[in-house]
């Protein structure tokens, strides 16, 4: 995985917030669906029904949360082999890729991923869902920092 995503690295980084925070409040799969932009961006997860109000209030406390816990970004690079023991690389082609780049947030967010990050989350600032819907099991989650 030497390549790197040019994606605006504030929006990335809360995309992986986000994404765990999902994984961990509804217990879903990450996103296999995001559009990552400057100014706003969204991501699909799979549910079986639509949060409330309180949930998706409680989503977006939980990310500002950990963005004011001003956690640490790394990237440690793992075999392939490796990565797959602990993450999932079904889009990730193992002939293309023998070494996988992790991205962690603190100790809260693990996850492969070739884009840009910053180095903590203290450069992140006012995170907030802007709008979500429901529709067919997709819940989509727009957002912005």
């Amino acid at each position: 995985m030497s390549e790197q995503k040019n994606y605006y690295a504030p929006m990335h980084t809360a995309e992986h917030i986000l994404n765990g925070t999902m994984v961990k409040l509804f217990g879903c799969l990450r996103s296999d669906n995001c559009h990552i932009e400057r100014k706003k961006s969204k991501c699909d997860f799979k549910l079986e029904k639509q949060p409330s109000e309180k949930e998706i209030n409680e989503l977006e406390k939980t990310i500002i949360d950990v963005i004011n816990k001003e956690l640490h970004v790394s990237e440690t690079i793992l075999s392939f082999e490796e990565a797959e023991k602990s993450f999932n690389l079904n889009r990730i082609k193992k002939d293309e890729h023998s070494n996988i780049r992790i991205i962690s947030i603190g100790d809260y967010d693990h996850c492969p991923c070739i884009g840009e990050h910053v180095r903590n989350t203290s450069e992140l600032k006012n995170f907030k869902i802007t709008t979500t819907s429901f529709e067919n099991g997709i819940f989509r989650v727009r957002f912005k920092v």
